[in-house]
């Protein structure tokens, strides 16, 4: 039996690590949402430490600058107990020319028990997590894929509008170098939303509806009757070229501002991973809208998905070290 059989039969996400959404059965995401759920309250209470990773090392290995995933993870690990360290990639031996796999086998002799990796090559994370022996988290690679970014999504419409299924999502702008949407884009399709994504010709992916989503350039028009309205940061640090005019005029067409939001639903809500930039992807009136942004529930979320992540893994790799050592004898 396979561990997506398996999380589905037994309601729960059995696999060592955390890679990607795409894959995931819809059983195995609400298991991670279920238990992210349960987080939420711990964080919001006065003793926020558990200690379920006690004695557990985690190591944050960022080869690209994060302030928001780095710190929920560096957060959420010390709030289940664990120690954990954040490898300052630019001084490190990867910067002095040391190889992916060089950089695994030497974290690999230090028997650590979780590594939080994010990447700009996509598939790194992948490479990296057959070379080591512990759990493996993908924090981002490339324009793959940012599974618990997803997840936290999830998690947000979620407690606000209490389902998923036959919401319709709009998700709007750099499609093309978006890793968060591509995430979002296999979760919400396996757990039964509807997702639209507007963007100019440029940012736009080849072939994209091959994944079960619609597309559209004209953004009023894609944001009519949508209940989400998800904005993604123009990622200008992966462009080779110009993608756009300029941002004055990306913003005229598909920046988010009231006129715009008017063809959505009328209590859509707006969301944004961050970083924003504000009169470039969305106003900022917009983006501070008590009753309509989630953006920063979002941010809360995010820790809360990670620790039921963390305290997952943590669970199958600790299984799996006692049938390893029950065999052995």
């Amino acid at each position: 039996m396979t561990s997506a059989q398996r999380a589905t039969a037994t309601g729960g996400y059995h696999h060592r690590h955390l890679l990607g959404i795409e894959g995931l059965t819809a059983p195995e995401i609400l298991f991670l949402l279920d238990l992210s759920d349960s987080y939420v309250d711990v964080n919001r209470a006065t003793d926020k430490k558990r200690d379920l990773l006690f004695g557990r090392t985690v190591i944050n290995l960022f080869f690209e600058n994060s302030t928001r995933t780095r710190t929920s993870f560096e957060l959420a690990a010390k709030r289940l107990g664990a120690d954990v360290i954040n490898m300052s990639i630019a001084w490190s031996s990867i910067k002095k020319g040391e190889t992916l796999i060089d950089t695994a086998m030497t974290l690999n002799a230090m028997h650590p028990d979780v590594l939080v990796v994010r990447h700009p090559d996509s598939g790194a994370v992948q490479l990296l997590s057959e070379k080591v022996n512990c759990a493996v988290i993908n924090g981002g690679d490339g324009s793959h894929e940012h599974p618990t970014q997803a997840l936290l999504d999830a998690m947000t419409i979620r407690r606000r509008l209490g389902r998923l299924e036959g919401l319709q999502v709009a998700i709007c702008g750099d499609i093309t170098h978006s890793r968060v949407a591509r995430s979002n884009i296999h979760l919400l399709t396996t757990l039964g939303a509807r997702v639209r994504l507007i963007a100019p010709p440029t940012l736009m992916p080849s072939k994209v509806e091959r994944m079960g989503v619609e597309t559209f350039h004209d953004m009023r028009k894609g944001l009519e009757g949508c209940d989400i309205v998800m904005m993604l940061r123009l990622q200008t640090e992966r462009m080779q070229g110009s993608y756009v005019p300029s941002t004055r005029e990306y913003y005229r067409f598909f920046g988010l501002d009231q006129d715009k939001l008017q063809a959505a639903k009328p209590n859509a809500l707006i969301m944004h991973p961050g970083p924003m930039n504000r009169g470039v992807e969305i106003d900022s009136d917009l983006a501070d809208d008590i009753n309509r942004s989630v953006i920063r529930e979002q941010v809360e979320m995010g820790v809360a998905v990670r620790m039921a992540c963390l305290d997952t893994l943590n669970r199958n790799l600790m299984a799996e070290r006692l049938a390893e050592g029950q065999a052995a004898q």
